[in-house]
Formats: structure tokens, sequence, C-alpha cells
């Protein structure tokens, strides 16, 4: 069976689609290096921390090697034009910091209109030139207002790249793969998120931290000369009126030697539906209505239904995408009710005293095993099945936070720190994947855009929501109830149960299906 599996996975994967997902999964890196940023070098950047109790690891050990023996500390600020630091109190830097969600939001609700009216690929460029500019700003910034601008910048960089980019892959990744490939999105950003924490441990000093935003800059740039040499979705040319091209684009990613019928096999029939429609209008036999409708719109407009491309208020209005946008907007809500990020950004206050490890390598060492289980689980969703692994993952999470909650309030501390461990390793299951490829198999080409923007933009939300009260609500449990705390993983326990609920009432199983007619049941006849 294994053998077989490996065999498959030989034929359908080419050397040209690896090198399309590595560079397209940029961007989502991109996504996880700016939002963590911050983390390390927070009281360096505002500083919080006297000059004389700086160092940098790095130039540290660099000094060492080169002359052990010489007294002196290496070369200060004082000798550059930027300022070492720049004064910020705790909520200056909270307004720094949250600019990156606010750009985000932008990002996510912007970026799925623009891929769907001008070309993936052209929003992938138009992502790299904003993650670009950011970093510059970010690197040189001498002011609380030049850095809050930056982290806009990389912020809408980052929330349009979480839209599109997952797009992108489901349309040019193999159809018996895709869970594999779409779980690539949440991998490059553990990588990013592992990769800018881990420069945070070396260079959090006033000599060096800007060096962490410089690799943005690299990054950015290696991205923008990458999607340079990538080729636009085929699906994307399907849809509007270049299957030819899309043929030829399907075939350079697939390899000489695969067969692309079965997958063109719908965009031929969607070029032959218009002359077929005057016979499927007056057939008695039962029509599907995305076709009908698809038809009448193309009649008004004079246009192929290939073309068409359906906004965030017309799925609102449309009981045929409405089951969908709810499903994949409450499943990306989920991903983060479920508490996640109570763990990735408040881990060091967490588990302070659970440990006796330095709180930036503890950080370090819980976003290495994020990442690690998060490319171990990357081929369930294919094997599993989308509705199953998220199922596991709600699950896991809930009963990891139940045990959380408990392990704090009674002093269990080896508890608290293995249920943290499965907390994380339970996420990558099936919520830190698969929200992201849901919305591109719940609906077709010409929706998926909307849809992906309005559940990256109600992801932002939920993210903000948990950022922003968890600490909040955490204190005051703690201060209602007493003991050493954890009361607040009580509600995400309960959270956890409701959104297991959800997903077992609202979302349909993706896996094997074709095309988003087959996930809700719907037909479609040209006969």
């Amino acid at each position: 069976m294994a053998t077989t599996t490996l065999r498959q996975y030989m034929r359908d994967i080419s050397p040209f689609l690896l090198l399309l997902v590595t560079i397209s999964t940029l961007g989502p890196l991109q996504f996880g290096f700016h939002l963590a940023e911050l983390n390390a070098p927070q009281d360096v950047i505002s500083c919080r921390v006297p000059k004389s109790t700086v160092g940098s690891r790095l130039s540290a050990a660099y000094h060492s090697w080169t002359s052990p023996s010489s007294p002196h500390r290496a070369a200060t600020t004082t000798t550059s034009a930027l300022p070492g630091c720049i004064p910020m109190n705790n909520a200056q830097f909270a307004v720094v910091s949250s600019m990156f969600t606010l750009g985000g939001l932008i990002g996510a609700l912007a970026g799925g209109p623009i891929s769907s009216s001008r070309g993936r690929l052209f929003a992938m460029r138009l992502t790299g030139l904003f993650f670009v500019a950011g970093s510059v700003l970010l690197t040189l910034g001498t002011s609380i207002a030049v850095m809050s601008v930056g982290r806009v910048l990389s912020g809408v960089g980052a929330g349009a790249a979480t839209v599109i980019v997952p797009i992108y892959i489901s349309e040019v990744a193999p159809p018996r793969e895709r869970g594999t490939f779409g779980a690539m999105t949440q991998v490059s950003i553990n990588v990013g998120i592992l990769g800018t924490q881990t420069l945070g441990y070396f260079l959090s000093s006033e000599p060096t931290w800007r060096w962490i935003f410089a690799v943005g800059i690299i990054v950015g740039a290696l991205h923008l000369v990458g999607l340079l040499i990538i080729p636009e979705s085929p699906a994307w040319l399907a849809t509007n009126k270049n299957i030819p091209l899309a043929k030829r684009t399907l075939q350079r990613i697939r390899g000489k030697h695969y067969s692309i019928e079965e997958e063109t096999a719908f965009w031929d029939s969607s070029v032959e539906a218009p002359e077929e429609e005057a016979l499927l209008d007056d057939s008695a036999a039962p029509t599907s209505p995305i076709l009908r409708r698809s038809s009448t719109s193309s009649k008004a407009s004079g246009k192929s239904t290939s073309t068409s491309h359906i906004g965030f208020f017309e799925i609102i209005r449309d009981v045929h995408y409405r089951p969908a946008l709810i499903a994949a907007v409450g499943v990306m809500c989920a991903q983060q009710l479920c508490g996640i990020n109570s763990i990735i950004m408040y881990s060091v206050s967490l588990l302070k005293d659970l440990l006796p490890i330095n709180s930036a390598l503890l950080t370090i060492i819980i976003s290495g095993i994020n990442l690690i289980t998060t490319i171990a689980c990357s081929p369930l969703p294919d094997k599993l099945g989308r509705k199953t692994c998220l199922l596991l993952s709600i699950t896991g999470q809930g009963t990891s936070a139940l045990a959380l909650a408990l392990s704090i309030i009674f002093g269990a501390k080896i508890l608290s720190a293995i249920a943290v461990l499965f907390f994380v390793a339970f996420f990558a299951v099936g919520l830190g994947p698969v929200p992201f490829m849901l919305a591109s198999e719940m609906v077709g080409p010409e929706a998926v855009g909307a849809v992906q923007s309005c559940c990256l933009g109600a992801n932002y939300l939920a993210t903000f929501l948990v950022a922003q009260f968890f600490p909040i609500v955490n204190v005051a449990l703690n201060e209602r109830f007493g003991g050493a705390g954890g009361w607040v993983y009580f509600i995400f326990t309960a959270l956890a149960a409701l959104c297991g609920l959800f997903v077992l009432w609202r979302v349909p199983e993706t896996k094997g299906k074709k095309d988003a007619d087959e996930v809700w049941g719907r037909t479609r006849r040209l006969d």
C-alpha cells in the first residue's frame, strides 16, 4: 500500500509543480515571519532594556572568537545614523504591533476580488511589493509612525497572501494530492514564525535588531523574482475564456506524459454549455440551479459563463453559495476560537514558571513542535478526509484545553507542559491546514476569491478577539476564582465543543470531490 501511494505521488508530482508551490508559499512564509518579528526584540526596540545589559548573542560569540582578550564591547549605535531604539510604552508598542492585523484585514478583503479579476499571479506579485515596502520601512524606521506604516504594509501583503496562495495551490495541485499541498500554506507560516523567532533569539540587541527586518527585505525580493518565472493558474485562465493556454499551462505543470483530460473535461463542458442553453431551458429534466443561474447572467451580460466573477454581496444573497460561505467562515473562526493563539502569543508568560528554560528559547521550541507536527500531519487530509481531520483536531484541542486548565489549577506543572504540547500538536492535525483549503473546494473558481476573502477577514477578526481579550479575561477569572489561574481554558474547552458541533452539522466532506457540485450533492445536466 505504501509503495502504491509513493508511486502515485511520483507520477502526479512534477519538479515544476514543486517549484511553483515553493515560490508561491513564500507569501504565507512572510506572513508568519512578520507576525512574530516583534516578539523577541520587543524590549530592545522600545528602549526598555538598558544599553549596559543588552548584548547580541551572535555579536558576543563573534567577538569572543576574534578577540577574546579585548575588554571593549562591539560598536554601538553611536556610529549609525539610525537610533538604537525607539522609545515606546506598552500602549504605543501594542499599536505598532496591532497595525499588522489592520493591514492583514485590508489585504484579506481586497486579495480575493483582485485575484479573481486580475489573476492569481498578478495578485501574488502585488503582495510581494507590499512585503518589500513594509520591510524597508521597518528596517529604516526611526519613529512610531514609520514603524506603524511598515507594519500596515507588511500586513496588507500577509493578509492578501493567505487568501491568494491557498487558491493558487489548490488550482495547480493534482486532485488526489490537494490536501497534502494545501497543508503547505500552514507549514510555510510555521517556517516563517520559527525563522523570525530564531533570528530574534540571536539578534535582539541595539546594534542588530534591524537585521531581523532586513532579512524580510531579502525574502520579499526573492519572492518577487520567483514570481516572474511561474505561470498563471490554469483554472483562472480557463475561467477567463483562455482554455487553450490553460491546457498548455496545466500540461506543463503536470509533465509531458501526464493525461489532463479528466481535469479539463469541465472546462470544455463550460464552453459548450451556452450552445446547449436553449435545450437546457426547454427541457423538462431537472437542471442545476448553478448552471441555470450562470446561463441567465450570461445572457444578460453577453459574455460566456466562464468570465463571471461573483462578489461578496452576491454570494450572501445567493442561496446556493450561502452554505459554503457559512461553512468556510465558521471553520476559519473555529481555527482561532479553539485557542491556539493563546499559546502562540502568550506561551512565555503562561509557562515561564513551569520549565527552567529561557523564555525566547521556549517560544522557539513550541514553534518547532508546531512545524514538525504540521509537516508530519500534512498527508492526513487526503488520507482521512478534511472533515475527519477537523473533528480530530477540535476534539484533541478541547481535551488538551481541559487538561491544561485542571493542571494549572492544581499545580501539576509537568502535566501543564504536556497539555500545551498536545494542544499545539492537535492544531496541526486539522485546524491548522484544512481551513485554508476548504473555500477553494466548496465553491467554483468564479466565487472562490470572494469566499476566501470573507474567510480570512473573519479569521483576522477572531484572531484580534483572542489576542485582545485573552489576557483580560484570564486576569479577571483568576481574580474571581483565585488559584494559580487556568480558568480561561474552560472557556476554550466549551468553544471547542461548539465548534465540533458546527463542523458536524454544517461542513461537508470535500475529499475526492472533483468540483463544488459534487461536494454539495448537486448534479449538472448537459443532455
